[in-house]
């Protein structure tokens, strides 16, 4: 798995919290994978895009019957953010190969977003966690 990851990590320009903060400024899709305990637990990125990793190729294909309205095209600036940086990276070679050529990830995931200080939008019912920030839970992988 270390070296899959490897690979798909060549292929890839990866974006640092505040490069993906200044993307979706520029009007960048921030598109987070994370499954729905994860967006309970810890909050969303105000204004990503929500889609399960098993329906991302469906809803960001531009071309596709199942699309979203945010995926206008193949040269739109998408970061993929899943909780940490390793489903992220897997999902955004994934895009490219459906000829999102500037799909990328987020280095750290979510869980960098939220440690830099970049806004987060807790889920409705969703007590504030202690001191801002949750506990780290790792996804699948390392």
């Amino acid at each position: 798995m270390d070296a899959l990851l490897e690979r798909a990590r060549a292929g890839l320009r990866r974006v640092a919290p505040a490069e993906a903060a200044a993307l979706q400024a520029g009007g960048g899709l921030l598109v987070d994978i994370r499954y729905a305990a994860l967006r309970e637990r810890d909050g969303t990125i105000p204004g990503a895009l929500i889609v399960e990793r098993n329906e991302l190729e469906w809803r960001l294909d531009p071309t596709g019957a199942h699309r979203v309205p945010q995926a206008t095209g193949r040269d739109l600036d998408v970061v993929v953010v899943c909780n940490e940086g390793y489903a992220s990276s897997l999902a955004a070679v994934s895009l490219r190969q459906l000829g999102l050529h500037r799909a990328t990830d987020l280095i750290g995931g979510f869980q960098a977003w939220r440690t830099a200080g970049l806004p987060v939008q807790e889920q409705a019912g969703q007590p504030a966690p202690p001191g801002g920030t949750a506990g780290s839970r790792r996804e699948a992988g390392p």
